[in-house]
């Protein structure tokens, strides 16, 4: 049973980093999502979810009103819960999980948190990016004794496609 929480600090390439891995484990068949910025004339406006088969959904936007906020984004709460309902979290046929990221956007989602809960507790293989910072839930997850926390930074980001592969046990074979 192999988790993986993959942190560190904003801008560092943590997203970059879960997406190479998407890649290298390919032939896993992995499902999940990353979430890209919105960017409007070099200013980040929002985000963006995209699953690993290429659906996509807004996540937040600063021109979101509404009640779900952080800093200055509005969350679409319905929006990420429809979403995660689009992807097979619970299909035993896909074993290995990516999720970027498990923060205070996505941690808005009771629904959100029960599935990252339950796939903790699963048998699948999961690799997730998880905030440096937070309290409650995330902190939650961090201090579980079943997880590994690999922390990217600049001197190490150039190598860690490979550190990450070798911690998560490599692609297995069936």
């Amino acid at each position: 049973m192999e988790k993986l929480l993959i942190t560190g600090r904003p801008g560092v390439g943590k997203t970059t980093l879960i997406r190479e891995v998407g890649r290298a484990l390919r032939d896993e068949k992995p499902v999940g999502f990353y979430t890209e910025e919105i960017r409007e004339e070099g200013e980040r406006k929002g985000f963006e979810l995209v699953s690993l088969d290429g659906k996509r959904r807004l996540l937040a936007h600063i021109d979101i009103e509404g009640p779900f906020r952080v800093g200055r984004y509005g969350v679409d709460l319905r929006g990420f819960e429809d979403f995660l309902d689009s992807i097979p979290w619970d299909d035993p046929s896909f074993q290995v999980i990516l999720i970027d990221e498990i923060g205070k956007m996505e941690c808005l989602s009771e629904k959100f948190k029960r599935i990252v809960s339950r796939l903790l507790d699963s048998e699948k293989r999961l690799i997730a990016t998880i905030a440096m910072k937070g309290g409650g839930f995330i902190a939650g997850i961090k201090a579980r004794k079943d997880v590994r926390i690999f922390e990217i930074t600049p001197k190490n980001r150039n190598s860690a496609l490979g550190e990450i592969l070798q911690a998560f046990g490599g692609p297995k074979t069936r």
